[in-house]
């Protein structure tokens, strides 16, 4: 048994001013590829030989530059061209939300395109984002998807194991089938449809129970991508037959699948608390214990935000009797950065902290104490992967406030990645993210935290989003 495995991951924000080049993309080739998916162990266990490996991860990022992306295109397919003639099957990640420049979802052209190679019979796996959007032509090209089922996403490279073991099994047993697909006419954010809180943990216990039976693979429901204005925006549902004489049956469990998604729109809503900016910050210094968590959900990066906006920051220096202990982690701000890079440690100096691309980044000037230069880290399940971005420590005079000022847009979403600084969150009165919804392990050790629902890249208000391509009607854009 020989396969080809690979990822392409681009979560593309339409309203962040910067475009995705090849730098933006953590690339790997062959068995550092393969190391980075963490599913050799699953393929070694089926006796499969992966012949050849492509890896090319941009994590959230704006548009992705089409010369970029023709070139990532054209390793998947030098690759599997050069090995077609002894491959009985293929995996890939494919996120699902990219946008390219002059093409639209690069996923979609990518699978395309492999099939133009492949014809429509070689077995392709394909693990997915639920924060992708799809098409029925996409979804019945594939004879194995399947989805993360956590939001946030802390199953993902269980996914990845998980799908890569279905295809080995499929390879050994193999069968005419292809996945299902219903478009269901609602569009929803990430932080509506956490996986912790209602319908979606009823959603992905009806998913579990489908796939304990024996005539179903796999089933998942995909939350679908709306930052960047497409046709394929939209939820969805995908279920997978386990062999072909249960096709028909699997059309049926579609149907009541997405029957029973869309009869529960009305129930998705923002989890945990939200509240408007001004009332988001008074909660969290009004809260007597520590530590007290603000998500900036309009600057999210962990959706494709920049993570430049100064406006909670400016916030907390507005008030004249600021008495709690505050982390930014991180404010991004490139000149700032290299403005401190030119500091010793240890050293006062005066700087303008704030892009200045709009209202919302607007430039503060300040006067800081450098602590330290670090880089904030890539971790997954706790591992050091590699790092990401330079960063200055540094603590505004005359505050009780702590910076993060980083020279690139990477996120800040778990414990390890502070660990790596050297600071103790939970000794701040008060965290502010660039995050929606709170990742797990702030979530896990916080008092307290409160999504601060402010304006940016990524606005949480779904129905005001002025989108002029999506499928219409759409809920709750339009009352159905």
């Amino acid at each position: 048994m020989k396969v080809f495995v690979g990822l392409f991951n681009a979560e593309c924000n339409a309203n962040m001013p910067v475009k995705s080049d090849l730098s933006t993309f953590d690339l790997a080739f062959g068995d550092q590829a393969v190391e980075k998916l963490y599913i050799k162990e699953i393929f070694d266990q089926a006796g499969a030989e992966i012949l050849s490996a492509v890896y090319a991860n941009a994590g959230a990022t704006g548009i992705v530059e089409k010369d970029a992306f023709e070139a990532i295109e054209n390793s998947f397919l030098t690759a599997i061209r050069k090995h077609l003639h002894e491959l009985d099957g293929i995996y890939l990640h494919l996120h699902g939300a990219s946008y390219v420049e002059e093409i639209g979802s690069g996923d979609h052209h990518l699978l395309k395109a492999i099939r133009a190679l492949t014809g429509p019979y070689l077995p392709i796996a394909v693990s997915c984002d639920p924060h992708g959007n799809l098409t029925r032509e996409y979804v019945e090209a594939i004879q194995i998807l399947r989805s993360f089922r956590q939001s946030p996403h802390t199953d993902s490279v269980d996914t990845y194991r998980k799908v890569s073991g279905m295809l080995c099994q499929f390879i050994q047993n193999r069968q005419s089938i292809h996945a299902v697909y219903r478009k269901l006419p609602l569009i929803l954010g990430g932080e509506q449809s956490v996986s912790a809180d209602e319908p979606v943990l009823s959603i992905n216990r009806y998913l579990d129970e489908l796939e304990q039976d024996p005539r179903i693979l796999s089933a998942s429901w995909h939350v679908g991508y709306l930052r960047h204005d497409c046709p394929e925006a939209g939820c969805g549902i995908v279920v997978v037959p386990q062999t072909e004489a249960d096709q028909a049956y699997t059309e049926t469990v579609a149907d009541q699948l997405a029957e029973y998604v869309w009869h529960r729109r009305h129930e998705f809503h923002y989890t945990g608390l939200t509240a408007e900016p001004e009332a988001a910050l008074r909660m969290a210094l009004d809260f007597e214990g520590k530590p007290a968590v603000i998500t900036d959900s309009g600057d999210n990066m962990t959706s494709g935000a920049a993570g430049w906006n100064t406006s909670i920051l400016r916030q907390c220096l507005a008030l004249p009797d600021l008495k709690k202990t505050f982390l930014f982690a991180p404010i991004v701000d490139p000149q700032a950065f290299a403005r401190l890079k030119e500091q010793a440690v240890g050293q006062t100096v005066a700087i303008e902290l704030g892009t200045g691309r709009d209202a919302l980044s607007e430039s503060v000037s300040l006067n800081v104490t450098l602590r330290q230069f670090n880089q904030i880290c890539k971790f997954t399940n706790g591992v050091y992967e590699r790092e990401m971005t330079e960063c200055a420590l540094v603590h505004i005079e005359g505050t009780p406030i702590d910076v993060l000022i980083s020279n690139l847009s990477y996120a800040v979403i778990n414990k390890h990645q502070l660990e790596h600084l050297g600071l103790d969150w939970r000794q701040y009165d008060v965290t502010v993210l660039k995050q929606g919804y709170i990742f797990p392990d702030f979530k896990a050790e916080a008092q307290f935290y409160v999504m601060s629902l402010t304006d940016g890249a990524t606005p949480q208000d779904t129905k005001h989003i002025p989108f002029k391509l999506i499928q219409r009607p759409m809920y709750p854009i339009d009352e159905i």
